[in-house]
C-alpha cells in the first residue's frame, strides 16, 4: 500500500462486518492495477439505526465509493441524491458513489447472482426457489426473472415473501412449507443462515437432489447447505461468486479501471 494523503476511501458497511473479504479483495485489484497509492478500501460497522448519520459521513469525509450489505441495502436509499434505474427496480442499493457531492445509488449483487449462475444454466423457464426476502434476495428476483426464470420465495416472515413475489411476478409460501423446494431447479439462499453456525442450514438435505443448482449467498467456508447439496450430487455455486462478480462491477464504479479479475479472485481463493 502507497497510501498518501491524496488517497481516496472506499469501503464497505454492514451490521455485521468484521466477516467481509470485501477490502482483501478490492485493495489487491489496486494493487495488481499499480493504483493503491489513488484508492484505498476499509470495513465500517454501522448499526442500521445510524445509516443517516453514516451518510452525512460520507459528504463530510468526501469518502469516495460504500459498498453496503446487510442490513443497509434498503436503508440507505431515502438518504442518497440519485438511484439509478436498476437499483430503483430491485429497490435495494449495493453501491454507492460519490460523484463531486452527489450520491448515486447502483446495484452490481443482481450481476453477482447472474453471471455465475448463466455460466452453468439457461435461466428461461427455469423454476427458482429464493430464500429469503432482504435486499440481497431482491437482486436475485431481479436477476432471475429478467432472464425468464419462475420464481418462488420462502421466507419467515411470508407477508414479507408475498409482497417480494407480487413485485417480482412469482409465488411464495412461508419458510414451514420448504419442504417444496425439491421441485425447484435451483434454490438460492439469501437469508444469513450459515454465517453464525456453520453447521446451521436453512434447507434440510432431504429436499436436494443431483438434479438442482444450490447457491448460497453466505461466503467464506463452505456452509452446510453448499455440504449437503454436494453430498446430494447437486451443483454448487459458493457465495464467494457472488461477492466477486458483484465485486467486479462495484470495482469499475468506484475507480473507472476494469476489475483485474485473476488477482481480486487469488486473494479470496
Amino acid at each position: 500500500m502507497n497510501i498518501t494523503a491524496k488517497t481516496k476511501i472506499c469501503m464497505v458497511i454492514g451490521d455485521p462486518i468484521e466477516h467481509s473479504l470485501s477490502p482483501q479483495m478490492h485493495n489487491a485489484g489496486y494493487e495488481a492495477l499499480g493504483i493503491d497509492d489513488q484508492f484505498v478500501y476499509v470495513a465500517a460497522h454501522v448499526d442500521v439505526k445510524n445509516i443517516e448519520d453514516f451518510i452525512k459521513g460520507i459528504r463530510a469525509m468526501n469518502i469516495l465509493g460504500v459498498s453496503c450489505t446487510i442490513p443497509h441495502k434498503v436503508a440507505v436509499i431515502a438518504f442518497l441524491d440519485e438511484v439509478e434505474d436498476i437499483a430503483q427496480k430491485i429497490g435495494a442499493v449495493n453501491t454507492i458513489v460519490n460523484e463531486n457531492g452527489k450520491l448515486i445509488g447502483y446495484n452490481t449483487d443482481w450481476l453477482g447472482v447472474l453471471l455465475p449462475l448463466e455460466a452453468k444454466i439457461n435461466l428461461e423457464n427455469k423454476t427458482v426457489a429464493l430464500i429469503g426476502a432482504g435486499g440481497a434476495a431482491r437482486a436475485v428476483a431481479y436477476a432471475v426473472t429478467c432472464r425468464g426464470a419462475k420464481l418462488t420465495i420462502y421466507n419467515r416472515t411470508h407477508e414479507k415473501a408475498q409482497k417480494l413475489a407480487k413485485e417480482f411476478g412469482g409465488t411464495s409460501y412461508p419458510i414451514e412449507e420448504i419442504e417444496h423446494v425439491k421441485h425447484a431447479d435451483i434454490i438460492i439462499n439469501t437469508t444469513s443462515v450459515g454465517l453464525h453456525d456453520a453447521h446451521e442450514t436453512i434447507v434440510p438435505k432431504k429436499y436436494l437432489s443431483k438434479n438442482q443448482i444450490i447457491f448460497d449467498a453466505v461466503y467464506g467456508s463452505e456452509t452446510q447447505l453448499l455440504k449437503d447439496a454436494k453430498e446430494q450430487g447437486a451443483h454448487i455455486i459458493n457465495g464467494i461468486e457472488m461477492l466477486l462478480n458483484q465485486g467486479f462491477a462495484q470495482f469499475k464504479l468506484f475507480t473507472g479501471f476494469d476489475a483485474p479479475a485473476i488477482a481480486m479472485r487469488k486473494v479470496l481463493k
